[in-house]
């Protein structure tokens, strides 16, 4: 079935109301609104289209019987894409909420499902407690949930799409008393829903205003609540208008409906760069405050303290972490090489301590990092991660790289680095990946290779560094794990280490690994490593918002202005946004040369302007006891990591990895001066 055949279904179903679509499965298009009187249950109307006899494109949608409201709706063809717009006139005072379905026409069952930065596939990645085809195969979100405001369906058997998407100003959010069953709104919000159905086996885009949540709603990591259903006040005499498009097209798998998706919605909501007041070197100066008072040195180990702090105090505990939301090691060579650049002692002074305490006190007795430790409980993890032993080498081939530059060398570190490098192989699966988890006798905890693609940077850094071309061997054989099980199946998943499901920074490390890869081979291998990377980076983007969403006055992200724009949402489980950038922006510049695509570098920039704008400096501390203390759990929707919701962080967070990943964005083509020299 293509475009016109089904925008003509449309039009027909809502000329004629009760005619079957092709193969009498469903009709195309059903809407309903339901309208509620304070203190008693709502009462829905489903609606019927009746074609205005003037205008081929507007219809005068009616109930059976009399409502206090007129609703009119056109539905016109334009650019292959049918643009619906809804205007709902209050007769009288009334709350309503308004709700249409529009059939693609394919079998549930042969479909895959996209609700971008919040449901990838059926999202089976993820367990029962978080939204997924384990408890529904139907479900609608509000729009805040997702980086841009659509659904899309892609029928794997016609290898066709279609997808709804809105197209109204997103300007303002209102409060509610209760979280679950019919509410009322406090105010006026820009907020609808989203979403997909099984309607009699067929696939259905299901969307309206303003919002709804159902089967369930999502209020906190791996909580599921009662579904929700938002009624908003509308005066007599007053009018809503409401904008939606329907689009279909071809696409040869789902990686490249993602693509064709994700290009449509960035040319659609075309975000521009956040005007924030801060450069890159004002950034850097401020986020250094965070080198300087986080350290701790006692006796055991010195580190900065950057886990599991309190928003209200920023005060340091005993929690030292190498990698993932600690990110000790990078940190001290960050602070180091600033040091250097600034020529501030103190920053070289505490690096210094860092390194010579872990080099002394941080290893295992196999010699693997000691990657996570509670002074305080006197605790160690005795479960090793990849990732994190991935990053620790990342952070000091890096500082090796640039003392080996700089015509300095650490023989100590560099034995202890090429050791680790040479365990890396001995974890190594047959089919190239490496296990997520694991204890220091090599034992595996967790054999999932969802983190596979964070080795894969070290050994090509060691292999670099080293000049040994086993390292090189083993970071290919990760690649061909990852083309293999996970780009090729658009199946990113288990890279964040508190969550095991669908994840952006499965997607984002996958984009980075090959990029590597990409920059130390030359002809043909060059170019599919570049094809990975670039099919990896459209899902790694999909998660970034590529729209402002709305607050309500009183939720402090808004009051001080937040933009969304460029800010990433994390994972099924965990649905916040946060800065986890890293080396992306440089992956997306470097893509942006390699393929001539602009959007890559613009989006880039989006992306380094919006994430400045939760600097904390004095007069504008953002709710962060501390300055250079860059938030962490940024809570932009009707979600909590288990403190305060929408509009506010989480009261514990984990500034390490904050001010890691903005310093790497900022610091750009690290890589790039490493690998191709």
């Amino acid at each position: 079935m293509n475009l016109k055949c089904l925008l003509c279904g449309i039009v027909v179903m809502a000329c004629v109301g009760n005619v079957k679509a092709i193969n009498d499965k469903s009709e195309r298009v059903k809407a309903s609104i339901s309208l509620k009187v304070p203190g008693n249950e709502a009462k829905q109307y489903p609606l019927t289209f009746q074609k205005s006899k003037s205008d081929n494109t507007s219809y005068l949608l009616e109930a059976s019987e009399k409502m206090p409201l007129t609703i009119f709706q056109t539905m016109e063809e334009k650019d292959d894409k049918l643009q619906m717009t809804v205007c709902i006139t209050a007769l009288e005072d009334v709350y309503f909420n308004y709700s249409q379905q529009v059939s693609t026409g394919f079998r549930h069952d042969d479909c895959q499902f996209y609700m971008p930065g919040f449901w990838y596939r059926r999202n089976l990645r993820s367990p029962k407690e978080a939204p997924s085809f384990h408890t529904s195969d139907s479900w609608l979100v509000r729009e805040d949930r997702l980086s841009s405001p659509l659904t899309g369906i892609y029928s794997e058997k016609a290898k066709r799409f279609v997808t709804v998407n809105r197209l109204d100003k997103f300007e303002s959010d209102a409060l509610t008393t209760h979280r679950e069953g019919e509410v009322i709104l406090s105010g006026k919000t820009s907020l609808g829903f989203t979403g997909f159905e099984n309607r009699d086996g067929i696939a259905t885009l299901s969307f309206g205003f303003p919002y709804r949540e159902a089967p369930k709603s999502y209020i906190r990591k791996l909580t599921l609540a009662p579904q929700v259903e938002a009624f908003q006040f509308l005066k007599g005499g007053e009018t809503v208008v409401l904008n939606w498009v329907v689009f279909e097209d071809a696409a040869e798998d789902f990686s490249d409906f993602i693509r064709h998706t994700w290009e449509y919605c960035y040319d659609t909501y075309a975000p521009k760069p956040v005007d924030t007041p801060y450069s890159i070197e004002e950034m850097k100066s401020t986020l250094s405050s965070f080198f300087v008072n986080s350290l701790v040195s006692i006796p055991e180990l010195t580190y900065t303290s950057g886990v599991g702090l309190r928003t209200n105090d920023c005060k340091s505990n005993g929690e030292a972490e190498i990698g993932f939301v600690g990110r000790v090691l990078l940190n001290a060579f960050n602070a180091w090489e600033y040091g250097w650049e600034s020529n501030r002692a103190e920053l070289k002074e505490n690096s210094s301590k860092i390194f010579y305490s872990y080099l002394k006190n941080g290893f295992t007795p196999a010699g693997f990092f000691k990657e996570f430790v509670n002074l305080d409980r006197k605790f160690e993890e005795p479960v090793h991660s990849i990732r994190r032993q991935s990053e620790g080498i990342y952070a000091m081939l890096h500082f090796l790289a640039y003392e080996k530059e700089q015509g300095r060398r650490h023989p100590e570190w560099e034995q202890r680095m090429k050791k680790m490098l040479d365990m890396f192989m001995q974890l190594q699966n047959e089919d190239g990946s490496f296990p997520r988890k694991f204890r220091d006798d090599f034992s595996i905890v967790d054999k999932s290779g969802g983190s596979t693609p964070s080795a894969t940077l070290p050994l090509v850094m060691g292999y670099k560094y080293f000049k040994d071309k086993r390292y090189l061997t083993s970071a290919k054989r990760t690649a061909d794990y990852l083309e293999r099980e996970l780009i090729s199946k658009s199946d990113y998943f288990s890279s964040t280490l508190d969550a095991n499901c669908e994840d952006k920074e499965a997607s984002l490390y996958a984009a980075t690994a090959t990029y590597y890869l990409a920059l130390i081979t030359k002809g043909e291998e060059h170019k599919h490593y570049a094809d990975l990377t670039k099919k990896a980076a459209y899902f790694a983007l999909s998660w970034y918002y590529l729209w402002d969403v709305p607050f309500a006055p009183g939720q402090m992200l808004g009051d001080i202005g937040l933009k969304t724009r460029g800010w990433g949402n994390v994972s099924v489980e965990n649905n916040h946004i946060d800065v986890f950038i890293f080396e992306f922006a440089s992956v997306l510049q470097w893509l942006s040369k390699e393929y001539k695509e602009p959007r890559f570098a613009d989006f880039a920039e989006v992306i380094s302007t919006s994430m400045r704008q939760l600097l904390p400096h004095e007069g504008h501390m953002c709710g962060i006891a501390k300055i250079g203390y860059y938030p962490e759990v940024v809570q932009h929707t009707n979600w909590d990591y288990g403190r305060n919701g929408k509009g506010y962080y989480n009261d514990i967070f984990a500034p390490g990895w904050t001010v890691a990943s903005l310093w790497e964005l900022f610091t750009p083509g690290r890589a790039e001066k490493i690998l191709m020299k």
